[in-house]
């Protein structure tokens, strides 16, 4: 099923997704992409995240690419045996193969994000596949010479790509949603990429999940309304307990915004 109809269908219930950034087998997290600290058990995070009610999870091997290693497909059975909420996995995924391994050891859905710079027909071949729905391409964006361009290898590479051109070229190869990452916003919890996330979600009709800033209930409220994202993805405010999801969906509901799994 093409991801515009899975958006039709869902473009007005609007999702939360914490997001563990994990290295070497724990969750981190930093500011602008540096300074990671460790942040906790990942199978343990996310299995409790599920129980508040988290609409789905994100799991990214942030040094995977880096490294050069393979993805953890050992931690992704182990989160699978964990969950009863959908959850995407991405880091250091290469090819199809790659993505055989990831599905079948638990994940919904995965995300590649440097490799499909490098060889954009990976989309395409990951659409044909296993289908849009599980197909996740994540845009490391930075706001950098008056204009948004895309970084890869955990944002520690620049690139001549502008973000909103990759948008549209992964969507017309088959992309089902675009996982967008200000580095510039991320971090800080000064709020969401605003901007440009509203220029993505309006150029392409799949959906746009905004990632990087968020640090008060009122950001995702912005993002939903202004910035036209289909959800809203954070870290450290849910790992260090700054915002409970319940109470993020109870705040979102009384500003009339329609959201999954209240």
């Amino acid at each position: 099923m093409r991801a515009e109809i899975y958006k039709h269908f869902f473009m007005l219930a609007k999702r939360i997704i914490p997001c563990l950034d994990i290295k070497n087998g724990r969750t981190v997290k930093g500011i602008n992409f540096l300074e990671l600290r460790d942040a906790g058990d990942p199978v343990e995070q996310g299995a409790m995240y599920a129980n508040e009610g988290a609409d789905e999870l994100t799991f990214l091997d942030i040094t995977a690419t880096l490294e050069d290693r393979s993805t953890f497909a050992a931690l992704v059975k182990r989160i699978a045996q964990h969950l009863n909420i959908p959850f995407t996995v991405g880091g250091g995924i290469r090819s199809v193969e790659d993505v055989g391994i990831l599905l079948n050891a638990g994940a919904d859905k995965i995300s590649v994000n440097s490799a499909a710079i490098y060889k954009p027909d990976l989309v395409n071949d990951l659409a044909l596949q296993f289908g849009s729905q599980c197909v996740v391409v994540a845009i490391d964006t930075k706001f950098m010479d008056d204009e948004w361009r895309v970084f890869t290898h955990g944002g520690t590479r620049s690139t001549e790509i502008k973000t909103l051109d990759w948008a549209k070229e992964v969507y017309n190869r088959g992309a089902g949603e675009i996982l967008l990452t200000s580095m510039n916003h991320d971090g800080t919890k000064a709020g969401f990429a605003v901007e440009i996330t509203k220029m993505v979600a309006d150029a392409i009709n799949i959906p746009v999940i905004a990632s990087g800033g968020a640090g008060e209930m009122k950001h995702f409220k912005e993002i939903f309304t202004s910035g036209n994202a289909d959800a809203g993805l954070a870290a450290s405010i849910f790992h260090f307990k700054e915002i409970g999801i319940k109470e993020l969906k109870d705040y979102l509901h009384s500003e009339g915004i329609a959201i999954r799994n209240r």
